[in-house]
């Protein structure tokens, strides 16, 4: 079972855990105006996949607001923030922040993000909500990159990952 960290403490992850060469499994988040959005799988854009624990934190608004400042620079690639927020409070985030260069989807409904990805938090305070993680997802549907930060209250390493989405490309 994969493990992060939450203040220096050991969590627990669940799920099926997936990893560079895998291929990234295809699932439906919901989006800010209830509409379904596919994640992972082969698409036409590469795809940068950020799981945070909620929009609500400063530590995962910051990450949204860093991301959608830099996806703006990176041609073919399409990033899709993904949190257990309900979608009213993703659409009100995104208003109030004046994020529009990137998308977000909910994993509320049954959570199959965070499960079919690995990271699920299976114990202490937040268990229920995903770790802080990202995979970048080539346009054949396999995974090239991955990170599951180290401590979920940490940013991630956000220049590792912005070159494994541009060399995808």
């Amino acid at each position: 079972m994969a493990k992060t960290k939450l203040k220096g403490n050991d969590v627990n992850l669940s799920g099926n855990e997936v990893n560079v060469g895998d291929k990234a499994p295809e699932v439906k988040v919901v989006g800010k105006d209830l509409s379904e959005i596919s994640v992972g799988g082969a698409k036409d854009k590469v795809q940068l996949l950020v799981a945070v624990p909620s929009l609500d934190t400063a530590v995962c608004a910051a990450e949204t607001r860093k991301f959608n400042e830099e996806a703006s620079k990176i041609d073919g690639v399409e990033i899709t923030v993904v949190s257990m927020d309900l979608p009213f409070a993703m659409g009100r985030f995104c208003t109030t922040e004046g994020i529009d260069n990137l998308n977000v989807g909910s994993d509320f409904r049954n959570k199959d993000f965070a499960t079919s990805y690995g990271v699920l938090i299976a114990d202490g305070p937040l268990a229920g909500v995903s770790a802080r993680a990202i995979f970048v997802v080539g346009k054949n549907g396999e995974i090239t990159y991955k990170q599951i930060v180290p401590e979920i209250t940490e940013e991630p390493n956000y220049q590792e990952a912005l070159e494994a989405a541009k060399a995808a490309v």
